[in-house]
This record gives C-alpha cells, sequence and structure tokens, in this order.
C-alpha cells in the first residue's frame, strides 16, 4: 500500500469512498464502546477480593498494638509505611498516608502552599501574582486541572523520550513566580516514557529563582510494568534532592488504586523531614487519623515489595493482551498509511496515538459518531488545547481484549478519513 501523502488525488477519493462504505457498516452495528479513561477492569479488581478477611475474627491490631479501629497514627501505620518506602524507594519515616486517592493528597498539597507556604516560602502562594505552574505536555488532565483551579497559569513544556524537555524548563524557572512543576516520572500519562537519570538529576539540581520551587513527583505507575523485555525504574528523586543541596524541592505521591481496589485503596506521600514536620502539622488540624483499618488490610496483602510484585505481575497477565490488542491493530491498520505513530509502552495505562497534524478532533467525532468513545482530542495538553490537533490517548485496560480489537479497527478507520480528508484540502 502506497502512503497516503504519496497517493494521487484520484486515489484518495477512491480509497475515502472505501472506508466510507466501511464506517457506515460500523455505525449501523449499534456498539458502545469506552475507551475514555484508565480504569481497572472488573477482572483485576477480584484479584484482591480476599482483602479484608485477614481482619477477620478481630486481627485489627498492628505489629506494635496499634488498634486501627480507633484514632491514633495520624502519619498512617508503619507497617504500610514501610510498603510505600519499599514502592519509592524510600525511608518509611518519609512517607505519610491518605485515603484512597493521591490527587486528593495532590490538591491538599497545593492548598497548604496556597495558604500557609513552605517551609522555605517568603509568604502564602496565594499572596503571589501571576504565579505559574509548569505542565509537562502530553500529561494529566486532572494535573492540569488542578493548578488551573488554584489561579496558576499553565506553562506547557514537550515531553521527549528521556523525560520532560529539562532546557525548557531550565529556562522557565529563571522566573520567581514560578513555583513549581508536574511530572509523572514512570510510564508517563500517556505517553509512558520513563524519565531518565540524567533528567532526575537535573531536575534536582537546577537553579530556581523561586526558593520554594516545588515538583510534584506523580509516581503514580511506579510498579505498573507490563513485564515485557526490561521495566522502567527511576532513582529515588528525594536523595537526589537531597544530595543537590535542595532537599525540600520533592513532594512524591502514590497509591494502590489500581495495585488493589481504585475506590478503596491507599495513597501516600512522601518528602523529606522538613516538609514531613508541616506536612503533619498543618494535617493534623485537618484530620486526626485517616482509615487505619484498609491501612492494615493492604499491609497484610502487600507486606514487602516480593508481594507487591507477585500482585502486578497478576495484574500484568491481565492487562498485556489489551494492549497487544489495540497495538496490533494499529499496526495492520495504521502502520503502512504514514498517517500515524503511536507508543509501545512498557508499562502503565495507556497508549498515545499520534494521527496527522489537524485531524485528532475530527477522528474522536467521527469515532464517538460510531459508538466508540475516546478521551476528548486536546485533554492531554494544558487548557485542553492540542497546538498540533494530533495526540488521542487509549486507555485499553478496562473494555475485554475483544472489544478494544475493534474500537481500535473503528478508530483506524476514522484517522483514515480524516487524513484523507486533510489531505484532499491542501
Amino acid at each position: 500500500m502506497k502512503k497516503f501523502a504519496e497517493m494521487s488525488k484520484e486515489e484518495l477519493k477512491s480509497l475515502r469512498d472505501e472506508l466510507a462504505s466501511k464506517y457506515e457498516e460500523y455505525k449501523a452495528m449499534g456498539l458502545t464502546l469506552d475507551m475514555t479513561r484508565g480504569k481497572p477492569a472488573p477482572e483485576q479488581l477480584d484479584l484482591t477480593n480476599g482483602i479484608y478477611d485477614s481482619l477477620k475474627d478481630g486481627g485489627y491490631k498492628t505489629g506494635s498494638g496499634v488498634d486501627t479501629r480507633n484514632y491514633s497514627a495520624p502519619a498512617g501505620i508503619d507497617e504500610m509505611r514501610k510498603t510505600f518506602g519499599e514502592i519509592l524507594g524510600t525511608d518509611k519515616d518519609n512517607v505519610f498516608l491518605g485515603n484512597s486517592s493521591s490527587l486528593n493528597m495532590m490538591f491538599d498539597s497545593l492548598m497548604r502552599a496556597m495558604v500557609f507556604g513552605e517551609v522555605d516560602s517568603d509568604c502564602p502562594w496565594y499572596e503571589i501574582k501571576n504565579r505559574k505552574w509548569i505542565c509537562p505536555a502530553p500529561g494529566y488532565d486532572r494535573h492540569f486541572r488542578v493548578t488551573e483551579t488554584l489561579g496558576f497559569e499553565l506553562l506547557t513544556v514537550p515531553m521527549t523520550e528521556n523525560g520532560p524537555d529539562v532546557e525548557a524548563i531550565e529556562e522557565l524557572v529563571k522566573d520567581p513566580t514560578v513555583l513549581g512543576m508536574w511530572c509523572v516520572p514512570v510510564y508517563s500519562n500517556p505517553d509512558g516514557i520513563v524519565c531518565s537519570e540524567e533528567t532526575c538529576k537535573r531536575l534536582a539540581n537546577m537553579k530556581t529563582a523561586a526558593p520554594d520551587f516545588r515538583i510534584y513527583w506523580d509516581n503514580a505507575y511506579v510498579v505498573h510494568h507490563l513485564f515485557r523485555d526490561e521495566i522502567g525504574k527511576v532513582p529515588d528523586m528525594l536523595a537526589l534532592c537531597e544530595e543537590a543541596g535542595n532537599p525540600n524541592r520533592v513532594y512524591e505521591f502514590a497509591s494502590t488504586s489500581k495495585i488493589t481496589f481504585a475506590g478503596a485503596g491507599i495513597s501516600c506521600l512522601a518528602c523529606n523531614k522538613e516538609n514531613m514536620a508541616q506536612v503533619k502539622k498543618i494535617s493534623g488540624v485537618q484530620t486526626i487519623c485517616s482509615n487505619k483499618v484498609n491501612q492494615l488490610a493492604h499491609a497484610n496483602l502487600l507486606p514487602d515489595m516480593k508481594a507487591v510484585e507477585e500482585q502486578m505481575r497478576k495484574q500484568a497477565e491481565l492487562i498485556r493482551p489489551k494492549f497487544d490488542a489495540a497495538l496490533n491493530v494499529l499496526s495492520e491498520d495504521l502502520e503502512e498509511t504514514g498517517i500515524a505513530r503511536w507508543t509501545n509502552p512498557l508499562g502503565g495505562y495507556f497508549i498515545s496515538l499520534y494521527v496527522m497534524p489537524g485531524t485528532a478532533a475530527a477522528t474522536v467525532k467521527l469515532c464517538k459518531d460510531c459508538g466508540v468513545a475516546l478521551t476528548n482530542a486536546g485533554a492531554t495538553y494544558p487548557y485542553g488545547i492540542d497546538p498540533t490537533d494530533s495526540n488521542i490517548r487509549l486507555a485499553p485496560t478496562f473494555p475485554s481484549a475483544d472489544d478494544i480489537s475493534k474500537a481500535t479497527r473503528i478508530l483506524a478507520v476514522c484517522a483514515k478519513i480524516t487524513a484523507i480528508d486533510k489531505l484532499l484540502e491542501a
């Protein structure tokens, strides 16, 4: 097959007629397929159904005698802090536990800075006019929404194969009103990129005009490997910042939401001793403690990294065929056309598809009209605006592999139609 760019207008028109006919056939099927968000499938959740069995017969006390049914342990029980410490490669004393949502912890952390400032701030952040936040893109739409909602101007920097564009970031942080940045270091949403060691070190060492600059290091997918030939891994960012002389720079976040139950997991924040003192002080006013009964159940299921890896291998056995289903269709239907490229991640929850510039929104709309729901085009960029209108985030975890194949096949047809329309306009 010729690449679309090499075809004559007559050939393109003929092909478009064929594709339009196929599209109408799909449309007539009345399908309802959803690949909008990275949700665990029911069979993934089923892996954890026995998590509360360990609490039967009154087993509510920790090894040190803490009764998890009662008030106490505001930072969380030691057993689960230890497990998260192993997951993140840091000491358990650097870990503060929350309830199910790490996004909630990120929002609360920003609110603490807004109202009280950071430990090294000259004033609360709400007093800083024209405050800004760095947003590597494509990235996580909910991150962008948090900082936009809190009045930050969002500064877009591109992603590279090694993580966020550090040179662009190093230039932006010369501005004292740039107060922080988002980063998903392992299997970024949506590209599945793993930050290189050099990127991590440069972020830890860079000079910033704001003395209280913060990196929100959202390690959401740190153990979410597909277990192919290799796995993604980054160094301990807390240790790197300490070594660089910027010990307060990073807040790290993670959760078990895609390890156990999405709606009843455990989240955590990890930071250095000075930041931790402030977190504990202010959080102690906000709440007495989080759900320690759930923490104990999780600690019993996941007492160490060996147990975590065993759980994640089971997850991967369910997820990997779905990624393969989508990737196989993309390869079969789009590889020879020259109109698209896509990621082949080692882990995480997404595949990032790049269609012909100027066609992503039209492609998503065509898919929707045909019964295939995808994340809105532009959602992976600040303010929902993809400057090239080319990125589409695919979330293949929730539907069945068969449904993913159908949805991706329809997506490929839609991408071809919109690409031909774009070429015929030229």
